[in-house]
């Protein structure tokens, strides 16, 4: 594809070397995605990187605003490859993360999923300053096996103390209960959107392919860096004084 006044054509080749062009078959395509289609090919569509560029950078910004102003971002993915690389980028950036199944309730019904975090928060601390042996053998075993089950569920949004700002998705089809979620309660969503997904259902889709791990470890990198940046930039706004008014020579 030709160099564009948005699009560096070496990021564009880079993106084409890590699949991200590569659709699902026409048969599986959505209606939605083909404002983000450059061609079928051999019956697989072909998503044109030029977009996925685009849409890269208008979600990058906004997460970037997000991370300035100090916000909670969840990554979410449940499936390799997506949960291998959502946990690492959410771990570079300090924020929460879903990589198993998606609590119902996260965002619709937060105050009862705090009061479940905060349970297992105590019960955790409990365990590391040896509170736990003062119950029988069996007891303890039970108490130890329900920590272990809240740490695989919770263990990612352990830290979560207010209503996320915005979530990043892998596969909205796969986690389309977080993306309905989302909606009711106006938390904008950031997704990778293949060509079998509907686009339309979230506020920064992202047309690329979802299955690769070079594609997605991509885009992930590209949205990292956006967070990190705008983190710095909250913290440096922090740190500066504020100008005082300068002071009128006008007695």
């Amino acid at each position: 594809m030709e160099k564009t006044n948005t699009a560096p054509v070496e990021i564009l080749q880079k993106m084409v070397e890590a699949g991200v062009h590569i659709g699902h078959k026409k048969a599986k395509g959505h209606p939605k995605m083909k404002p983000y289609l450059f061609t079928t090919q051999q019956g697989v569509q072909i998503i044109n990187v030029e977009k996925t560029f685009e849409k890269l950078e208008e979600a990058s910004a906004f997460l970037k605003g997000i991370a300035s102003k100090n916000g909670v971002i969840i990554f979410v993915a449940t499936r390799v490859p997506g949960k291998l690389l959502i946990q690492q980028a959410a771990a570079e950036v300090g924020m929460p993360y879903v990589v198993e199944r998606w609590i119902g309730g996260t965002l619709t019904n937060f105050s009862n999923l705090s009061k479940r975090l905060t349970y297992f928060i105590d019960q955790e601390t409990k365990k590391g300053k040896g509170e736990l042996e003062k119950y029988s053998k069996k007891e303890q075993l039970l108490m130890t096996r329900e920590i272990e089950s809240l740490e695989k569920k919770m263990g990612g949004i352990k830290a979560l103390k207010k209503k996320p700002d915005a979530l990043v998705i892998v596969d909205i089809d796969e986690h389309i209960a977080a993306v309905r979620e989302a909606k009711k309660m106006g938390v904008p969503v950031v997704a990778i959107t293949d060509t079998n997904t509907n686009p339309t259902l979230v506020t920064y889709p992202i047309p690329a392919n979802d299955k690769s791990v070079k594609s997605v470890a991509m885009i992930l990198d590209h949205l990292v860096a956006a967070v990190k940046e705008g983190a710095a930039a909250g913290r440096q706004a922090a740190e500066t004084p504020a100008e005082k008014p300068a002071q009128s020579l006008i007695k």
